[in-house]
């Protein structure tokens, strides 16, 4: 018997969906290969030409599916506007710190970040959202704890620039789970918040003449119009993976999300050792042995209980 028109749909918007979430991740891991083209600009100024940039596009967007009204709607409801901006400030100083670590060369430390990142956000829904964890999940836990002090102690410094950005990704989880608001109209109150530091800073920097974007006619560096266009398409390239992963999530089970979410922090581990020849000796393969251990783990308790809930 053949398929209904009902099923061949929903088969094709699954296909869809998964094919968009490839492309968010493969995007997100992909980022370092961009942001190092960037490394002559100030990571600073990075930062900021990434928000305006964002901010246009993704204004653009929902104007075109919301009307005028999606930021009013935002700004009458006090508490919301409240928690975007907070969760804008996060975002900021994740986006801010990702972009000066790869551009100091610690590719393969951010990776480590987004790694430990669904551990970590298992301990933050414990301690904020009264979740509890099974005994595997502690466990996991346990084992990634004992990665980070590995780290620590035989590789010889605290793996801050992981930890900070693993902290920081997932207090704005947090929040935006609190937050009830579409991901991407999230994302425009959050960049609109950044907007106005981010063009004074901007400003402030091509007047002084520490910015270089047509800084020929401005009085600056001059970094070229290449660079130029670079920092523009940096607001697509913040903007587009989010606005995929919003659309996939909603068409695609988040087992299988889950799963796929380790394509970016593998690509930027990867980038980092074959690429920029980041040091990754025996006792850096050793902590993130314990990192992969507890993920394997964790991911593998996942699974069982999605299929356990799926059956049942």
């Amino acid at each position: 018997m053949s398929a209904s028109p009902l099923s061949d749909a929903a088969r094709a918007d699954t296909r869809a969906g998964l094919w968009m979430a490839t492309g968010a991740f493969v995007l997100w891991g992909l980022m370092p290969l961009y942001w190092h083209l960037l490394k002559t600009v100030p990571s600073l100024q990075i930062v900021a030409h990434r928000v305006v940039w964002s901010a246009l596009l993704v204004a653009v967007w929902l104007f075109w599916k919301q009307g005028r009204g999606w930021f009013a709607a935002v700004m009458a409801q006090p508490r919301l506007a409240r928690l975007l901006a907070l969760s804008g400030l996060c975002i900021g100083i994740n986006w801010g710190l990702y972009i000066w670590a790869v551009n100091a060369g610690h590719v393969v430390e951010t990776s480590l970040g987004y790694f430990i990142n669904p551990l970590l956000n298992v301990v933050i829904g414990t301690l904020f959202l009264r979740e509890r964890l099974n005994p595997v999940q502690w466990t996991s836990v346990g084992i990634a704890a004992a990665g980070v002090l590995w780290l620590t102690f035989n590789y010889g410094s605290f793996p801050w620039i992981a930890l900070a950005l693993a902290a920081s990704f997932g207090v704005y989880g947090l929040i935006r789970k609190l937050a009830a608001v579409e991901s991407v109209t999230g994302l425009g109150v959050e960049n609109a918040v950044l907007l106005l530091p981010a063009l004074g800073y901007l400003v402030w920097a091509e007047i002084g003449g520490a910015g270089g974007f047509f800084g020929a006619a401005a009085g600056g560096a001059d970094w070229g119009l290449g660079i130029d266009a670079l920092l523009i398409f940096g607001g697509a390239l913040t903007a587009l993976p989010l606005i995929g992963f919003s659309f996939a999530v909603r068409r695609v089970p988040l087992s299988t999300i889950g799963l796929m979410q380790y394509i970016a922090p593998t690509m930027q581990f990867l980038i980092g050792v074959l690429v920029f020849r980041e040091v990754f000796d025996l006792d850096r393969a050793i902590g993130f042995g314990f990192i992969w251990a507890a993920l394997a783990l964790f991911m593998t308790d996942s699974l069982r209980r999605a299929r356990r809930a799926a059956a049942i």
